[in-house]
């Protein structure tokens, strides 16, 4: 026979634990960090470089969400991630006044080229950007657009904006919704143009047959910033993750290890650190 004595430790030892489970499973939790961060920093590789840095350094895990710097902000409107690294300045603007955000620190840049077939039927080759997109429009060249929203995206739609263009519709522009690599193979199946950043577009350029046919231009500057969350809007979040990561990635080590990316395989760095300049310094 149970008696009361006996079924009181029972249950509480079982409540303890249930106690020791719920924390071992939180002390877990604690120690993964969300990041939600543009498709760019994983095509082109500088993620698989960093993350393992950061992992051994901190003793947190990097769960990497690779979505867009649009979807990537979404996530981080509802909560769903813990720090953002992004490059939709305009976007990320309205993020932090929103009051989404409580830091957002400049990280580096690289740029954003235009790229299409060796042939150039458009014959844009040379031109300034807006005079390149009205040859395309008014050629009936195909383009291929993300249309996912992301930074690539915002910065595309920005320069149809501003020569006047509604490309939307019309039977020369398509849209994938995908990501920067995947945006490449279409384009280079369909021997169209379309807007990539530089590391994406060097990290896959063979077997594409696409050459950069626009660059250089200071309408397309590529900047990134690392975002960190409001936990007063989500206080489930991993607010000491997010802040870790993003102190890492405008450590002085983290900046020469982005410095140094790509320079042994393609000659030249697919990023350039930018931690501490100012705003203004890269006309933000």
């Amino acid at each position: 026979m149970i008696t009361r004595q006996i079924l009181t430790r029972i249950t509480t030892l079982a409540a303890t634990l249930a106690l020791l489970m719920c924390g071992t499973a939180s002390l877990a939790a604690s120690k993964t960090v969300i990041l939600a961060t543009t498709t760019s920093t994983q095509d082109s590789g500088l993620l698989d470089v960093l993350v393992p840095l950061f992992e051994k350094e901190s003793g947190y895990q990097v769960k990497t969400i690779s979505v867009g710097s649009g979807l990537a902000m979404k996530m981080g409107e509802k909560g769903e991630a813990d720090v953002l690294l992004v490059h939709s300045p305009d976007a990320e603007k309205k993020f932090m006044a929103e009051g989404y955000g409580i830091s957002r620190r400049l990280v580096m840049h690289n740029d954003f080229i235009i790229v299409g077939p060796a042939a150039d039927p458009a014959k844009i080759k040379g031109a300034k950007p807006s005079e390149a997109l009205k040859r395309i429009a008014q050629s009936g060249a195909i383009f291929i657009s993300r249309g996912d929203n992301s930074g690539t995206h915002a910065k595309e739609k920005g320069l149809w904006k501003g020569v006047d263009i509604i490309p939307e519709g019309q039977k020369w522009y398509q849209q994938t919704g995908l990501g920067m690599g995947e945006t490449l193979n279409v384009t280079a199946e369909k021997k169209g143009y379309t807007i990539t950043d530089r590391a994406t577009y060097l990290s896959l350029k063979k077997g594409l047959g696409l050459v950069i046919l626009l660059e250089g231009d200071s309408k397309l500057l590529n900047i990134y910033h690392v975002i960190e969350l409001n936990s007063v809007k989500w206080p489930k979040i991993n607010t000491q993750g997010g802040k870790s990561f993003a102190d890492f990635m405008v450590a002085k080590k983290t900046q020469q290890v982005i410095e140094r990316f790509g320079v042994d395989k393609f000659g030249a760095p697919l990023f350039f650190p930018d931690a501490g300049r100012k705003p203004g310094d890269l006309g933000l």
